[in-house]
This record gives structure tokens, sequence and C-alpha cells, in this order.
């Protein structure tokens, strides 16, 4: 059986903070939400973590903030730098997908555990806490998104 999920639109607080019009910061909405600390905090630490982060071939392209102080054009999420202060914050990565595996998890209340955890999909993530996807747009695809792992909040 497929449940969707219910969304709340919720920007992470990125609005109260005084920051300008949506970015495409969801890495740092979605660990906001999910750990229940301050955008504008969360923001300034990816935003660091962002700046140290040296450019190769692989993460140069247009739109990439890599080596920028700055938060809103996309986090690299596969550096020691970002797994470090996600696992400091007491975030535990849990993988659903392996190479050759295809999908066995999607964006569905009975497929996600309860609690609160920050889901990684294809270009995004998104927190949902206990079945609900909190975001700023329903990146559920009615159910059909795949989830190719999440990180669990275990404070």
């Amino acid at each position: 059986m497929t449940t969707v999920l219910t969304m709340i639109r919720d920007d992470g607080g990125r609005r109260a903070a005084g920051f300008g019009a949506a970015a495409n910061d969801c890495v740092a909405r979605s660990v906001a939400i999910a750990s229940g600390r301050p955008y504008a905090v969360v923001y300034g630490e990816l935003a660091e973590i962002n700046a140290k982060m040296p450019k190769t071939k692989a993460r140069t392209h247009q739109r990439s903030a890599v080596g920028q102080l700055t938060a809103d054009r996309g986090i690299f999420t596969e550096s020691v730098l970002f797994k470090r202060y996600m696992a400091g914050l007491g975030f535990t990565w849990v993988p659903t997908m392996k190479i050759g595996t295809g999908c066995r998890v999607h964006l569905r209340t009975s497929e996600l555990p309860k609690g609160r955890i920050i889901v990684r999909v294809t270009h995004h993530l998104a927190a949902v806490i206990d079945g609900v996807l909190h975001d700023t747009l329903d990146c559920s695809r009615g159910g059909t998104r795949c989830v190719y792992g999440y990180w669990r909040f275990d404070k």
C-alpha cells in the first residue's frame, strides 16, 4: 500500500532569519528543520564548510558555490567535512540504495522510519518528521520518488 506523505510548507526559518527570497538552500533548510537549530546558525556553518571545500573538476560547474562563503547554491554533501558536521550534530547516515540494487525505498510514509530524518533524493534533501514532509515544495512525486538514503537524528 502506498501511503503518500503529508506535506507542511516550511522554509526552516529562512524568512524569519531575514534572508531574502527562496534559494537552492535545501541542505541548510532540512538540517535546520530536522535538528531544531536556528536557520541562520545552520546556514552560517554550512557556508563555512562550503568555503573550505576545494574546487575539483567534479565539483566545478556553473551553479556550484564550492569555495564560496554561501549555502544558497548547494552544498557538496558527499564531502568528509559535511559528513563530520552531520555526525557532530547527532545525525547518522543510513543508505537505502546501493549500486545495482535499484530503488527499494520511496518517499512514502510506509517506507520511512518514524522520527526526525533528512532524506536524500535526486538533487535534493528534505526533512521528514514522523512521516510528514517539511519543505518548500512537494518533492515526493506522489510517493514514487526514490530515496537514496537518509540522515537519522539520534539526539
